[in-house]
């Protein structure tokens, strides 16, 4: 028998949405990214490209375009509404309608001082940005078709807009437009068809660039109102633009899927005078680029096939180091699953539906890296639609199964659930009465005896509910000492029910004494944002884990780090731990062996063994063309840790399309579809393809897991989500 038995869960069937706008603020180095179920989401790229917040989406609002005006976020949308963000309490602040129909773009000048939106009547609406609202000042000159891309000139005094074969300029104090240019239609069947101007950028220069729906980047100048060259680029659109902060280089999105790259450079060395010429095209996206930003080092580009891709520019970074590395970010950087481990069930949760599952069984029986056969099928219990047309933004499961709970922007919804004897049925009734405080939170937890509920509320608050029978009882409220503005987005409760502990985006993780009810104690404040915690069973040691892949452990008897975090800080993680590009979203341990911590993301687990030594920076790396060639005999001898051999405590393991991956004793493991990257830098190894859903790890790879700290990754080919 082997030591651990793995369930493969293939019935979690999330799909992102579509990318279709978004904005980056280079103060801050953030990154916004509205997607077409309305939820827009927030990346710190300063902070390992971390996704620090998601302001949930809502059926009547299908975000067209995002724009930032200094450090407010704003959006326009199809429904002819402007909707400002509150970035501190993750929700819309409030919506006002433009009265042109719907929007179809909106753009700010340098200043952040005014907004402009281009409507289906064919108006430029100037709104002012005042304090706490956004006041609309006047009409730019009408035009006979809509307006579907704005943008300013540097100095704010000018405006260009693009429509159906033409191009306006505007000028902002007067309202007149100063210049007509007419776009070329395409050729052979396309030239009785309208051209649409999907894109427009101003440069202080006042060239104008253009992108069309015949395949052409054009470049204007905007002084005399002339065509100064035509790119033809692709046979169909050409949807978004966008220029770096200098000016010297454009990248335009098509809706075959690449990226074009153009720099502003002399076409010969002997030559002074500079042109736009086409540089490099990217191949990263299999369907239409919506959405483009292009910062210094990297292209940012999304679209219909939902990743977010940051391709490194080579001129800018150095070559061969983790900056030069592309990213692609699929899934949210927070869990959608929740497990009730003491009676098997899981809980997804998606946009407008919670789905309860039970978990299959088997026989139980076979040899290390058999198959085993299914006992009983996994089974879907209720799905729960949500109430209202705002979509979920958090959920939790009780340990016990018997009480579930999820919150939109507007309100909380908890539920009792009963099953009978033989598990075949369960009735679900709704709490009908709940606390007046308890009305919406960021991040809902049960503690493990079930008879409390936690949830997050604004100014990084938490809001503590006893839950008897069938109905919640307010006990209190945690608050923030440090005048912290930003949600908890992390909630972590001891298996003693002694401990919860918390963090905000600040980076601030606090500890409070549920017994006491007040502030046991605040590890001190790390530079990166945390994105998993969990307090240890036996030791009560909290473990947190960082966006940049940092790893800490503090006692919360000694309120302070322990001798083995220290030590892991003084050595420094493995190299290729650090290199790993998406952030440890669950923290679990081994119920069996107190040392064991099982740490997974989005593509892997992994399992560090505190009683023995941290992996050397030296160690030898293998990849899988060499690591078939290694016996099994061979491995066993090298994983001995009185052999002066080392092998390397990373490992990769190749598994069928799954979306969660689960050890039946320990508790989630999310796993996804990413493409897999440097496989020549990491020892990979081979699991039996089968399937059936029940795995046993071989003998000799639970040998290994033992042997080294951070020593397996799991990880999957690349494949096309259907």
């Amino acid at each position: 028998m082997g030591e651990f038995t793995v369930h493969r869960v293939r019935f979690f069937d999330y799909m992102p949405s579509a990318i279709r706008a978004m904005a980056f603020h280079s103060g801050s180095e953030r990154l916004a990214v509205a997607r077409a179920d309305g939820a827009v989401e927030l990346f710190n790229f300063a902070d390992n490209y971390f996704q620090e917040k998601v302001i949930p989406g809502h059926d009547g609002r299908a975000v067209e375009a995002l724009c930032w005006a200094g450090e407010r976020l704003f959006s326009a949308s199809l429904n002819g509404e402007i909707t400002e963000y509150d970035l501190e309490n993750p929700r819309p602040r409030y919506s006002v309608v433009a009265y042109g129909g719907p929007i179809w773009t909106i753009s700010s000048n340098s200043q952040g001082t005014l907004l402009a939106v281009g409507c289906e009547d064919g108006t430029v609406k100037i709104f002012e940005v005042l304090e706490e609202r956004i006041q609309f000042q006047r009409n730019l000159d009408r035009q006979k078709s809509r307006i579907i891309s704005l943008s300013w000139h540097p100095s704010g005094t000018l405006i260009t807009a693009g429509m159906m074969d033409m191009i306006r300029v505007f000028d902002v104090e007067t309202g007149q437009a100063t210049q007509r240019l007419l776009v070329e239609r395409g050729l052979g069947a396309s030239k009785g068809r309208e051209v649409v101007v999907w894109s427009v950028a101003f440069l202080s220069d006042h060239t104008i660039i253009s992108g069309d729906s015949a395949g052409k980047v054009q470049i204007w100048d905007g002084l005399t109102g002339t065509l100064v060259r035509t790119h033809l680029v692709t046979k169909w659109d050409v949807l978004a633009l966008s220029v770096s902060q200098d000016e010297s280089s454009v990248a335009a999105g098509t809706s075959e899927g690449t990226v074009i790259q153009f720099q502003f450079l002399s076409s010969t060395v002997d030559r002074q005078d500079k042109e736009w010429v086409r540089t490099r095209t990217f191949k990263n996206h299999s369907h239409d680029v919506r959405a483009l930003a292009h910062i210094e080092t990297a292209v940012i580009s999304g679209g219909m096939d939902t990743q977010l891709v940051v391709r490194p520019l080579l001129d800018k970074v150095e070559k061969n180091t983790q900056e030069s590395a592309m990213r692609k970010i699929a899934f949210p950087h927070r869990s959608l699953v929740c497990c009730a481990k003491k009676v098997g069930l899981l809980l997804f949760q998606f946009p407008d539906h919670l789905e309860l599952w039970r978990l299959g069984e088997s026989e139980g029986h076979g040899k290390p890296g058999d198959s085993l056969p299914v006992k009983r099928k996994p089974e879907k219990l209720i799905q729960l639609k949500r109430k209202g047309e705002d979509h979920i933004c958090c959920s939790s499961l009780s340990p016990c199964g018997g009480w579930l709970a999820y919150s939109t922007v507007s309100g909380i919804r908890v539920y009792r659930l009963q099953y009978d004897d033989d598990d075949d049925n369960v009735s679900i009734s709704k709490v009908s009465k709940l606390p007046k405080v308890f009305s919406s939170a960021h991040q809902l937890c049960f503690s493990s005896d079930s008879s409390k509920l936690f949830a997050s509320s604004s100014q990084s608050s938490v809001i503590v509910v006893a839950l008897n029978q069938s109905e919640c009882k307010y006990l209190h409220t945690f608050r923030s000492k440090s005048g912290s503005r930003q949600p908890v987005h992390l909630l972590s409760t001891s298996k003693d029910g002694k401990w919860l502990a918390t963090a905000n985006t600040d980076g601030e993780i606090h500890v409070y004494n549920l017994e006491k009810r007040k502030l046991h104690c605040t590890v001190p404040v790390y530079s990166s944002c945390p994105t998993a915690l969990a307090i240890h069973p036996v030791s009560s040691n909290l473990i947190a884990v960082h966006a940049d892949q940092q790893i800490f452990e503090y006692s919360l008897v000694r309120k302070e780090y322990t001798e083995w975090s220290r030590k892991l800080q003084k050595q420094g993680l493995h190299s290729l731990w650090l290199q790993r590009d998406t952030p440890i979203t669950h923290v679990a341990f081994n119920p069996r062996n107190p040392a064991h911590i099982i740490l997974h993301d989005t593509f892997m687990f992994c399992i560090i063994d505190q009683s023995l030594p941290l992996p050397q920076a030296d160690s030898l790396l293998y990849n899988q063309m060499t690591l078939r060639s290694v016996s099994e005999s061979e491995r066993l001898r090298n994983a001995t840790p009185s052999k002066s051999a080392r092998i390397s405590s990373i490992f990769c393991v190749s598994l069928y399309w799954t979306t969660t991956l689960w050890l039946l004793w320990s508790g989630p493991c999310r796993i996804s579809c990413p493409s897999c990257r440097r496989l020549s830098d990491r020892r990979s190894l081979q699991l039996r393809r089968s399937e059936r859903p029940f795995y046993r790890l071989p003998a000799w790879m639970v040998k290994e897991l033992s042997q080294y700290c951070l020593c397996v990754f799991v990880k999957k080919k690349k494949v096309l989500i259907k």
